[in-house]
């Protein structure tokens, strides 16, 4: 083979491979951190599913945080061609700033939420502290280990949960007030994110109870083996909805549109969902829920509307500057 039939076979196969490059769009997600074992197993289900149907190759990378610390980089800059979070406030804040549509929630079924998930205890093996709801995290000697409701949503929807569960039961704001004021004297140190408050329960061993997503379980057995965490179901909980939404300044710098939209549509077919329940994300689709009902044990939940209007009135009087969670938390 002459020196130059190598230089142009080199060449083509150069462009080819530039060609091929180019024909493989790249999707970022930016999630909350809770979510990244998932949306490994969806992304990998997505791409095929994509493959397959468009004959369109692509790629998926993820950046996780915790979901307000990911909205403020995704605002400041951050590529993300769409956000996974798990409070609409965070979502709301994107609008706002005018990277996602004003109507986000009008895009994508259930209010662009196509899954749940709840607040459970997690606590160490054969529950030493005896800890069964809500009012025995409050009790001297107890210590809760949870994520800072100013950086993530996991941290917004535990604050929320425990002021509820006073009020589920007949209590007055006041009385919610002084009940989640206890709550967080028993707070050794905030996590700044939900995959963060795990590693201080879990590698550094602080606290006797970890208030998190049921949708943590499954990762923390995975990790640390099973075992090694009980959860504990709570008397009343609250429901906590996982919107989506595309971001639009990326889409339309990069062409991914189309690409943007296929990949949050496909969180609400079966296979997306079955994907959800196996990483015990509650489902939409009333089918997928009742096949993994073993999964999703019973509870009676409460909305974030029920008590505090909507999650961004919730924002504004609870955890703003100066608002009420700065009143009831001293920092340690």
């Amino acid at each position: 083979m002459t020196s130059k039939l190598k230089l142009t076979l080199a060449a083509l196969a150069l462009a080819a491979s530039g060609l091929a490059s180019a024909q493989t769009q790249t999707l970022l997600n930016g999630s909350y951190d809770v979510a990244r074992e998932f949306y490994k197993d969806y992304n990998t289900a997505f791409i095929a599913h994509y493959k397959k149907t468009t004959g369109k190759d692509v790629k998926v990378d993820q950046s996780h945080a915790g979901s307000s610390a990911v909205a403020r980089s995704v605002a400041d800059g951050l590529d993300a061609d769409v956000v996974t979070m798990n409070t609409t406030t965070d979502i709301e804040f994107l609008a706002r700033s005018g990277v996602v549509a004003k109507d986000w929630a009008k895009r994508f079924p259930h209010d662009a939420s196509p899954t749940t998930s709840t607040m459970v205890f997690l606590v160490r093996k054969g529950n030493p502290k005896g800890i069964k709801d809500w009012d025995d995290l409050a009790k001297p000697g107890v210590q809760v280990v949870v994520v800072n409701p100013k950086t993530g949503g996991n941290g917004r929807y535990v604050y929320l949960g425990a002021w509820g569960s006073v009020r589920e039961k007949g209590g007055t704001d006041a009385q919610a007030a002084e009940f989640v004021g206890k709550f967080y004297k028993n707070v050794p140190v905030l996590g700044k994110g939900g995959r963060d408050a795990t590693g201080i329960f879990l590698q550094r061993d602080i606290g006797d109870v970890l208030v998190t997503f049921e949708s943590e379980v499954i990762p923390i057995e995975r990790e640390f083996g099973a075992g090694k965490v009980t959860a504990v179901y709570p008397s009343v909980s609250i429901t906590a909805e996982n919107p989506v939404a595309v971001v639009e300044r990326t889409v339309a710098k990069k062409g991914t549109a189309v690409l943007a939209k296929a990949y949050l549509d496909y969180l609400y077919s079966e296979e997306g969902q079955e994907i959800a329940a196996k990483h015990a994300l509650r489902p939409r689709s009333q089918a997928v829920l009742k096949k993994n009902a073993a999964t999703f044990k019973p509870l009676k939940q409460f909305t974030v509307a029920k008590y505090f209007g909507s999650l961004g009135e919730a924002q504004k009087v609870h955890f703003d500057d100066g608002g009420q969670f700065d009143k009831l938390y001293t920092v340690k």
